[in-house]
């Protein structure tokens, strides 16, 4: 009962800290090597009960890496933990705020939408509306309903040439809200589909009704401009007072809650009370039911380059999972020969690890999509890896936007090729 009080006090100081903007000035970043069921253990145990640590990402099985914040308070706690366990460790930042002030390049007032800077969500949303606009022909806004803080939730239609049997493809970006290089992409990639001269962009751009949502967690994202860089979760008030939001990415009705999740509304994967309990994830599973002829959805998230396939509640392989995979080889081959990134490939659980009640699996289960590919992009820059994770500075955006693209293309094209696309 202690430890429990202990732990709510800690949580109520933590939650008014960051009613300003948080900052992390000598903060670090260390990479953890789980080794054994020991490490995997402490690591669990940390995240249920963080006092200021914050993982960078999900874990979930032995013999992976994962990067913990260690804030200045508990650098010596930390010590003692490393010799204690034996925990094999590196440090990659000694100061995170530095990293997130080289981020985002300082600009002039401007109203020029464009990729070298992130931009807010009403910048984004002001340019999907004038996307509807300037193509007014092609470009259909769509609203599917507010988020919990009641902010639109937008994304666009895209319909060059007009038809009404074309197949259909959707972009799914920022379900996490840290995840800033996601809504950037997306929205470099209809920009793409919109005005690009390529003969091949071209006619994929035709030949298909795309469906686009740069920001699916609005509220959250909001956030990470106005309070804390790092937030990933919604913002819907839990059970815990003290504690906000669920993992919109472990919320989908879809082997809910049966791993890599948690039931602490503290832990950045808590999974709601129920399935569908966000609005966010409700109403954009509600939208996606009504999308006419949806051949492939693509969701985006950021970091660690993985292009993966369903499904993460399960080790086992899909029906066409050799089909798909020889799609995707071919895929990360196109994106290695733009910049010479070199992406990991295969199904959630096999590739990274087990994760329930993700918006990719429900698609694939639930409705059958032929064609469904997720994407974890880049993270940091070549000459230093493993360092920046979800704050990649803006002079990545483009670079990663077009090597995401040009597989994306590869992974259409060969879909089409054989029919299942």
């Amino acid at each position: 009962m202690k430890i429990k009080l202990i732990f709510l006090i800690l949580s109520f100081v933590t939650v008014n800290a960051v009613i300003e903007k948080a900052r992390y000035d000598n903060y670090r970043v260390y990479e953890i090597n789980i080794e054994n069921e020991d490490h995997l253990k402490l690591m669990q145990e940390i995240e249920n009960f963080p006092d200021g640590y914050k993982f960078m990402e999900p874990f979930g099985k032995i013999k992976s890496n994962v990067r913990l914040i260690v804030p200045p308070h508990k650098f010596g706690d930390f010590s003692e933990l490393v010799e204690r366990f034996e925990l094999k460790t590196r440090l990659l930042v000694t100061n995170l705020q530095e990293v997130f002030d080289r981020e985002q390049p300082k600009r002039t007032k401007r109203s020029t939408f464009d990729w070298s800077s992130y931009w807010d969500l009403d910048k984004i949303y002001d340019w999907l509306k004038q996307l509807t606009v300037q193509y007014p022909n092609d470009v259909t806004l769509i609203n599917i309903g507010k988020s919990y803080e009641n902010r639109d939730i937008l994304g666009v239609k895209v319909n060059i040439g007009g038809g009404t049997n074309k197949k259909s493809v959707m972009f799914e970006g920022l379900h996490h809200a840290r995840e800033w290089i996601t809504a950037a992409t997306v929205t470099w990639m209809l920009n793409e589909l919109l005005t690009s001269t390529d003969n091949e962009v071209r006619e994929l751009a035709a030949n298909y009704e795309w469906y686009i949502f740069p920001v699916t967690n609005p509220d959250g994202y909001v956030y990470t401009w106005t309070t804390n860089r790092m937030w990933r979760k919604t913002r819907k008030p839990s059970s815990n007072l003290l504690c906000y939001g669920s993992d919109p990415n472990r919320n989908w009705d879809n082997f809910f809650n049966q791993g890599g999740t948690s039931m602490n509304p503290c832990s950045d994967t808590y999974a709601g009370e129920f399935t569908f309990s966000e609005p966010e994830t409700r109403q954009l599973s509600e939208f996606i039911k009504t999308i006419p002829n949806l051949a492939a959805y693509f969701p985006f998230h950021s970091f660690g380059q993985y292009l993966m396939l369903p499904y993460g509640w399960t080790h086992e392989l899909l029906e066409n999972y050799h089909q798909l995979y020889a799609i995707g080889e071919k895929a990360i081959e196109a994106l290695k020969a733009v910049n010479g990134r070199v992406y990991k490939f295969g199904s959630i659980a096999n590739v990274l690890y087990i994760a329930t009640g993700a918006s990719i699996d429900w698609v694939k289960y639930e409705l059958k999509t032929n064609v469904t590919f997720e994407y974890e992009m880049r993270d940091d820059y070549p000459a230093a890896r493993d360092t920046n994770g979800f704050i990649l500075p803006a002079e990545e955006i483009i670079p990663n936007s077009i090597e995401v693209f040009r597989s994306l293309v590869v992974i259409l094209q060969e879909a089409k090729a054989i029919g299942i696309a």
